[in-house]
């Protein structure tokens, strides 16, 4: 897209190194996405664009080559809007919706908590009634990317309380100003140093009910029909960029390389051909995967499940990959510690890293290869 395209060029790539060295927050970069394309996935009726998973994994691999950070900051933020707009109640739309589509609201994921792991779809913070019209909401929250610097926090919670069934989950949203919430100690990354990732105590937190998204219960249709896709799309969009990043740094390193005996450009050197051609021909594949499995679930095609979770386990692969390539090929000057290279390394890490992993990814491609239950096993 090329308004991300703009941004990233011109804010993003100015702001990245500083972002990744001091584990700042990326404010300029989210201001500047935020009021031209913060309403991405809000729809029409609510003053949004109205895009889907295709223009999410677009606009991640062009803010993900400026700057990975960043790109995930606002990724949280399009999963974030998602999720609300999915299901959004006329309150909602205007509380939340219509403030997101005119750039005026930040939103962003509160899913992950200590001690379950990947399994981020079995949350343990309680819900339960507090009077006719009123929850109170218990627990802790871990990886909440955009921490302290969100206008609201898309939660997932188990219902508890007398008469409540066992094991029923759902969402809910909560607004940043809501006394209770408890931030923890700033999260100190080996990459992706700037989304500013904290763990929040929720002590009980009390919230209208109208901020209850969907139904009671709804949670796993959301996690499966909205988060994931959403999720993954942004991810893989994010890497991708990265990837793709790392391989245009590399070429150009390459062509105004020189031999200082002979004056021979290092670019006439078919070793050094082969590999940047490998090099590309894996970021392209990646591309083409991803772009493909966005339009498939978009459609709501047979292979979105495949492709979805085939997108991030193998952007996964690449990016590491690439970057390791393109440290090869570029030699002593991409391990500086101001390389851009140095930090591309450290980002794309964190691929295989951020639930669902990309073990779990390819557990459940085979899964649902051989009709056997997703959640099983």
């Amino acid at each position: 897209m090329s308004t991300a395209r703009e941004i990233a060029e011109e804010v993003l790539a100015a702001e990245a190194a500083a972002v990744d060295e001091e584990h700042r927050w990326p404010d300029k970069g989210i201001a500047a996405l935020r009021s031209r394309l913060g309403g991405l996935v809000v729809p029409e009726q609510a003053g949004g664009m109205g895009h889907g998973l295709l223009a999410v994994a677009q606009v991640g691999e062009a803010t993900g080559r400026a700057c990975a950070s960043t790109s995930i900051c606002f990724g949280m933020h399009l999963v974030g809007s998602a999720v609300i707009a999915a299901k959004a109640s006329p309150r909602q739309q205007k509380h939340y919706l219509e403030p997101i589509a005119a750039g005026e609201h930040l939103t962003t994921l509160a899913l992950s908590e200590p001690g379950t792991g990947g399994e981020f779809w079995l949350p343990q913070t309680r819900m339960e009634r507090a009077g006719e019209d009123r929850l109170r909401l218990t627990g802790a929250k871990s990886f909440v990317t955009n921490a302290g610097h969100a206008d609201s926090y898309v939660l997932s919670t188990l219902a508890a309380g007398p008469g409540t069934p066992p094991g029923q989950f759902s969402c809910t949203v909560v607004d940043a100003a809501v006394p209770g919430l408890e931030w923890g100690p700033r999260w100190q990354g080996f990459g992706m140093r700037g989304n500013a990732s904290r763990g929040l105590e929720l002590h009980g937190v009390e919230i209208p009910d109208w901020c209850l998204l969907g139904e009671e219960g709804d949670e796993i249709w959301y996690v499966f029909n909205v988060v994931a896709p959403y999720f993954l799309m942004a991810m893989a969009g994010t890497y991708l960029g990265v990837a793709a990043a790392a391989l245009e740094e590399t070429r150009a390193f390459l062509l105004r390389r020189k031999q200082a005996r002979t004056g021979r450009s290092v670019a006439s050197q078919p070793v050094v051909q082969h590999r940047l051609g490998a090099m590309w021909a894996r970021v392209e594949r990646t591309r083409r995967l991803i772009y493909h499995a966005a339009t498939e679930a978009e459609f709501g095609g047979p292979e979105a499940l495949l492709g979805l979770a085939s997108a991030k386990a193998e952007v996964a692969d690449a990016t590491e990959a690439t970057v390791n390539d393109a440290l090869t090929l570029v030699g002593g000057v991409g391990y500086g510690e101001r390389s851009p290279l140095h930090r591309m390394l450290r980002d794309a890490r964190a691929a295989h890293v951020m639930s669902p992993g990309t073990d779990l990814l390819r557990v459940w491609t085979g899964r649902a290869l051989l009709d056997e239950p997703l959640l099983e096993g």
